[in-house]
């Protein structure tokens, strides 16, 4: 249940009014994953059940304040964003082999991989049922939208290419697989709320920069937080053999003491989907210089340089 905004506004009115309007998509979000079939009902809402920020619906709110935040198409595009948004996390659990999603077990561990699959395609359906009462623009959106989320997890499962700078690569993976949705969530807030065209696609252009450093912190957090601090399986990109900003950091370090050295090893050459071995690399990580470049970058230049050299036409970074 929603009871507070998930950021700080300076504004209580406003803060007042997302608020009544997150409260509105939550009802909708528990009405929509209610199927006929009880297994789907009880699946779908395990995840929403277990909460959330409903980051990018807020989104979808607040890029609204620059039309009619009220017109009625708002809050059903929120809830389209928030169950696509979930059904990639059904997915990622899945091909992450996750067991805690927002402390709660995930539908992979509690059920099995067949039920978090279809259940996470289920939602995709609900909002594509939504989205095409909003029109063929909207689905169109929504598509382009997934086609760059399904390209960007395609390209971090088979790694960079042979000479491809694995900092750029990472960035043009964050973009695509978590910035653009994020960027959709502005968009759809200003289209439906009746902004101007050129309004939309500043807010949408915000927004992906936004979830590109959305993206940053979660891979931080991934290695520097425990289960209970983050909701989630600690280390979960590390034992997939994803390698995030800090690995990338580390890996580009010299060699300064016999801890480098081994962490090298580790990251590098080890098997870490052995406990041991990961737990050993989480640790030696966490000590690491890396970390703090890591932190220092989620926010900086770095971010801004490499996510410019992968925007396309109406990507390039903005502000609203």
């Amino acid at each position: 249940m929603i009871t507070a905004v998930p950021v700080d506004f300076p504004d209580s009115t406003l803060a007042a009014e997302v608020l009544d309007d997150l409260i509105r998509v939550e009802d909708s979000l528990a009405e929509t994953a209610h199927p006929d079939d009880e297994l789907l009902t009880e699946a779908s809402r395990h995840l929403i059940a277990a909460g959330g920020k409903r980051f990018r619906a807020m989104l979808v709110l607040l890029a609204a304040q620059f039309g009619d935040p009220k017109d009625p198409r708002v809050i059903r595009a929120a809830v389209a964003i928030e169950l696509t948004h979930l059904a990639t996390l059904f997915h990622d659990d899945v091909m992450d082999e996750a067991l805690v999603r927002r402390g709660q077990p995930s539908v992979n561990s509690r059920w099995n991989n067949s039920v978090a699959i279809l259940t996470g395609d289920f939602l995709f359906a609900q909002a594509s049922q939504i989205l095409a009462g909003l029109g063929p623009e909207a689905v169109r959106i929504q598509a382009e939208t997934f086609s760059r989320l399904v390209t960007g997890q395609m390209a971090e499962t088979i790694g960079p290419r042979p000479g491809q700078d694995p900092l750029n690569f990472y960035m043009h993976v964050i973009t695509e697989k978590t910035g653009s949705l994020i960027a959709t969530s502005g968009r759809f807030g200003a289209l439906f709320a009746g902004a101007p065209g050129e309004v939309a696609d500043r807010i949408a252009a915000a927004c992906e920069q936004i979830g590109v450093a959305w993206q940053l912190s979660d891979d931080v957090i991934d290695i520097a937080s425990n289960s209970a601090q983050s909701g989630k399986t600690p280390g979960t990109d590390l034992r997939q053999g994803v390698r995030t900003l800090p690995v990338l950091y580390a890996l580009r370090s010299p060699v300064q003491s016999p801890a480098d050295g081994r962490l090298r090893w580790l990251l590098d050459e080890a098997d870490l989907t052995d406990e041991a071995l990961l737990n050993e690399a989480l640790t030696l990580l966490r000590g690491h210089h890396a970390m703090k470049e890591s932190q220092r970058q989620e926010g900086g230049q770095d971010r801004d340089q490499c996510a410019a050299r992968h925007a396309g036409p109406g990507r390039l970074p903005g502000a609203v």
